[in-house]
């Protein structure tokens, strides 16, 4: 509620407002008041003498506004004398001493105030009043002060966490800005992030260090309206390691590259998923630091891949906290195939065919020791054509895991066995094997059996410090490459098998800062050719946000 001085300020200062805009119109009157009579003069005159009226109002009115005004002041020195009054009393009736008798002090106010002698049980009373009261006063106050500073971190919180949009719905932005040092020892596919190994060619030096922030991520989320009973929300994600400019140093200024976006809309037990996302038929991955521009171990056995894909989600919650879920969709329909123009967009053996992918998954998971005891199992279809209507039929089936074997102790990993999925990462990122030139009609083609899989051991000695171990290999089946084709006919080297084993340590001080090394060993076996290895040892820092 307004206190009685403010809204007699206001009133106050519309009144002053008005005779100012009065008086700057004075010398426009007199001049009107001195020519000749007309119509229009007389209508002039007529609103002058309706405009002095006004002005006479407005002055009675100032003249009752600082009445009021000269009646709320002094109200409110009544208010603070009784204020102060009121003051004096409660300390008077706190002061006393051990003896329970009140000081010298203290009393000569109340004998004032009170000239009539009381009992001593009526003082006792009275004390034990005004201590009482004096206690309340406080404890609202206290609490006052508590939820005034409440208020204000609350706003401050929101002010740096706001992300504006153009729309009404709340954003939120989040990444991380990671920078990597690392020391190689062997060649490989891709010097900060290894892939595979790879022979060290004639003359170049066995070992080699570099650094990177190319795997910083940006990442935003825009939580929509609620649709038919769900609640919409989209993403986007970004990194920089798209490529690199032909400019000097150009390796220093990754390209920003897509990784992930798309719409969801969720219900209690259902969700809709359209977009580019992660497979949700290999949803897991080794934690790694290291490598997430492309996951750990993601041409050694762990299938991975950002695709296009339109998926339908429902979740059966049972007793003891159990979970199914049931996941169905189609994904654009990949062979891993590189873009043959930077421009414009050609078509992939897979989209060739006419038809999406199709993937299935369900799952079951509850919780042990505060982690996700689950298992999962999932099947992949797809149909290529290699021109000619050479069609190669792809599928997989799939199972991942994670057992909390003991409170701080967790197991996880995935398996798959499957044909044509190089469009997965499987088979070292190959789909098919050609017996010749495959621009020919006549030359013939098969699809690419392998299998393959990961497993890690997570210990989490503290809640900030935690020790990773893990074992991968994707084995493209040599024998079945041997009856079939050579590296000629495929102009490139065929990998055979790809092994690799990491282990790290991963520290975070705090929730969003993270420090880790990390030291990676691939194994790489062409079918025609013998093994390389290389070894990386890696360390990260970054702030997530």
């Amino acid at each position: 509620m307004k206190s009685p001085g403010t809204f007699a300020f206001r009133r106050t200062a519309a009144a002053v407002t008005a005779l100012i805009l009065v008086g700057t119109r004075a010398p426009a009157q007199e001049s009107a008041s001195a020519r000749p009579a007309s119509p229009q003069n007389e209508a002039t005159v007529t609103a002058l003498e309706d405009l002095q009226e006004q002005v006479r109002q407005l002055r009675t009115l100032v003249e009752e506004v600082r009445t009021e005004n000269a009646e709320s002041r002094s109200e409110m020195q009544e208010l603070r004398q009784e204020l102060r009054s009121t003051r004096e009393r409660l300390i008077s009736s706190t002061a006393v001493r051990p003896s329970g008798e009140l000081s010298a002090a203290a009393a000569e106010p109340k004998q004032a105030a009170r000239p009539e002698p009381q009992t001593e049980s009526a003082g006792a009373g009275d004390s034990a009043a005004s201590t009482q009261n004096t206690s309340r006063l406080d404890s609202r106050v206290q609490k006052l002060e508590e939820a005034t500073q409440l208020l204000g971190s609350k706003v401050d919180e929101q002010y740096q966490t706001k992300v504006e949009t153009a729309s009404k719905y709340h954003a939120r932005l989040s990444g991380i800005v990671l920078m990597n040092a690392f020391r190689n020892d062997g060649a490989s596919n891709n010097l900060d992030f290894p892939d595979f190994a790879q022979p060290n060619p004639p003359g170049s030096p066995i070992s080699s260090f570099g650094a990177t922030l190319r795997q910083s991520e940006i990442g935003l989320e825009i939580f929509g309206p609620t649709l038919a009973g769900a609640k919409s929300s989209a993403n986007i994600q970004l990194d920089f390691a798209g490529g690199f400019p032909s400019t000097p140093n150009g390796v220093n200024f990754g390209i920003a590259r897509l990784q992930t976006g798309g719409f969801r809309l969720d219900w209690q037990h259902t969700s809709v998923v359209a977009g580019q996302d992660t497979l949700f038929v290999s949803p897991l991955s080794p934690t790694s630091f290291a490598s997430l521009a492309t996951p750990a171990f993601a041409y050694a056995g762990n299938l991975w891949g950002w695709t296009p894909q339109l998926r339908l989600e429902h979740r059966f919650n049972f007793s003891d906290q159990q979970t199914l879920t049931v996941q169905a969709g189609i994904l654009d329909n990949l062979s891993w195939e590189p873009p043959y123009n930077p421009f414009n967009r050609t078509l992939q053996a897979g989209e060739r065919s006419g038809q999406p992918a199709y993937g299935i998954r369900t799952s079951w998971s509850r919780p042990v020791f505060d982690h996700p005891l689950s298992m999962g199992v999932a099947g992949y279809y797809g149909r290529q054509n290699w021109t000619w209507d050479r069609y190669v039929d792809s599928w997989a089936g799939m199972t991942d895991w994670q057992i909390p074997l003991l409170r701080r102790l967790t197991l996880s990993g995935e398996f798959y066995r499957g044909r044509g999925i190089g469009g997965l990462g499987a088979g070292i990122g190959r789909a098919v094997v050609f017996g010749g030139d495959p621009g020919s009609a006549i030359t013939p083609i098969r699809g690419l059996d392998s299998a393959g899989g990961w497993s890690q051991l997570k210990l989490q000695l503290t809640s900030k410090l935690e020790i990773n171990g893990v074992f991968a290999e994707d084995n493209a089946f040599a024998s079945d490459v041997r009856s079939f084709a050579t590296d000629e006919n495929n102009f490139i080297t065929i990998l055979g098998r790809n092994r690799g084993g990491l282990g790290n340590i991963i520290y975070r001080p705090r929730s969003d800062l993270v420090f880790s090394t990390e030291f990676r060993r691939l194994r790489s076996f062409p079918v025609y050719s013998n093994s390389s290895v290389t070894n990386q040892v890696n360390l990260a820092m970054g702030i997530l946000f």
